[in-house]
């Protein structure tokens, strides 16, 4: 039995939608929703035509003026006293708030590009209707357009708000924060400010703050590589030993480290930082037992850098051992069993599954969250900020300590003293550049991709 292939009318050129179509149509190159209206699609043609008129009513009462000021974030750069004619005294002009002026500025050209894409979706609805009719193919009702919102189209009514979502709190901060790197923004021009170009990228990559972006954002990928391997290691580790089969109570074990990944990340990092403290509980335990003789700095500003940064990364795998230990376990569990014991016929010892059979199958199936795990902690400001606030901080640093990542140092430089917020939006690109580099660069690497 053969299905009955559907019909599909052959398309149209907007060409030729304009030189054959009727007047509605036409006219829909013009106003919007005119070819709807005509066809009794009341619904999507009235949405079309408000579309219209309220965006050319925006536009010449409010974008223009709006992408105007965008040009040069404002006229008005300083605060200035000016004689005021109309009420026969002096006054204060305070000058132009350029964040406004930039966020307002971003948000019409978003505003206009989304209308050029309704202005899109019309004209395809357009060609569309002018298909069918001079196909002779039925022209669906307003209320059948209605009723395809819930069934045929269902996945673009349940995307619009999420749509909306994105669009102002995602993509709106986003090129914000971006523009934001192309300004002078900075304490010096807290509210008027001006189009620098890449002044503010010349200065983290080759200026006064080169000597602090480069060797941060080495410590930054040392950083990201140890935390990730020594979690994901040891975390394989542990999740073999607690399934291994002379082990007794494994649902307990596996209990007590997950609590420890439980208990929120917060409360955990401020407490360890108690704990490593020059008087705090481990000093104290280890003069007791005569280990040491005098307490060691091991997160404070006298601590030594080397030894700063190897806590945090010991502190690390204490709180990320159990999340790896969870997902190896799962992946343990359901190994194929006839590979390994054909290979403890075959004489292999456990050394030899392990690096052979085990480790390369956990490896492949978790690769990909291996990568997502680099990137967190590229961006992993808890640990850092929590635990040792960046120290020791380090004189050849120019806002920054020998813990800080890049994206600490980015919070120091938009909330400490100097409130460079041009050159934070430059981090946060290059942090973002850096990202989607190297998770391309692996993931491509990987067999899970290779074998997809």
């Amino acid at each position: 039995m053969f299905l009955k292939k559907k019909h599909v009318a052959p398309k149209a050129t907007y060409r030729e939608v304009w030189s054959k179509g009727d007047a509605a149509t036409k006219l829909s190159f013009f106003i919007m929703g005119s070819n709807a209206l005509s066809n009794k699609q009341w619904a999507k043609g009235l949405v079309f035509l408000i579309s219209e008129i309220v965006f050319i009513a925006w536009f010449v009462l409010s974008g223009v003026p709006t992408l105007n000021s965008l040009a040069t974030l404002g006229t008005d750069k300083t605060k200035k006293v000016v004689y005021d004619a109309a009420q026969g005294v002096y006054i204060t002009k305070q000058p132009s708030n350029s964040v406004l002026i930039l966020l307002f500025g971003v948000l019409a050209i978003i505003l206009c590009i989304a209308m050029i894409a309704l202005y899109i979706a019309n004209l395809k609805s357009t060609r569309h209707n002018y298909v069918l009719k001079r196909d002779g193919e039925y022209i669906a009702t307003n209320v059948e357009e209605l009723k395809s919102l819930l069934d045929t189209r269902l996945h673009a009514t349940l995307m619009f708000i999420p749509l909306l979502g994105i669009l102002f709190f995602t993509v709106l901060p986003t090129v914000f924060m971006i523009s934001m790197a192309f300004t002078n923004y900075d304490r010096q021009h807290p509210i008027a400010f001006s189009w620098t170009g890449f002044q503010a990228f010349g200065n983290v990559l080759s200026g006064d703050l080169a000597g602090t972006f480069f060797p941060v954002l080495g410590w930054t990928l040392i950083w990201a590589v140890a935390a990730t391997a020594t979690t994901f290691f040891f975390g394989v580790l542990l999740a073999l030993l607690i399934e291994s089969k002379g082990i007794k109570y494994k649902a307990f074990w596996r209990t007590v480290f997950v609590i420890i990944w439980a208990v929120p990340q917060f409360v955990s990092l401020l407490m360890m930082a108690q704990f490593l403290d020059y008087q705090g509980a481990l000093n104290n335990i280890l003069m007791n037992l005569h280990w040491i003789s005098s307490p060691i700095h091991f997160i404070d500003n006298q601590a030594s850098p080397l030894v700063a940064r190897l806590t945090v990364i010991i502190v690390n795998m204490w709180i990320g051992i159990p999340v790896s230990m969870l997902v190896s376990t799962a992946i343990i569990q359901n190994l194929p069993q006839d590979q390994i014991e054909a290979a403890k016929i075959d004489g292999a010892n456990s050394a030899q599954i392990f690096r052979s059979i085990t480790f390369p199958q956990i490896l492949f199936v978790m690769a990909p969250s291996l990568i997502q795990q680099f990137i967190g902690n590229i961006n992993n400001f808890n640990v850092i900020f929590l635990l040792t606030g960046g120290a020791p901080m380090n004189s050849k640093y120019n806002g920054a300590g020998s813990t800080d990542l890049l994206v600490t140092w980015l919070y120091n430089l938009t909330f400490g003293q100097e409130q460079r917020y041009n050159a934070s939006a430059v981090l946060g690109i290059l942090i973002f550049i850096i990202s989607a580099v190297v998770s391309l660069i692996a993931y491509r690497h990987t067999n899970a991709y290779k074998e997809g």
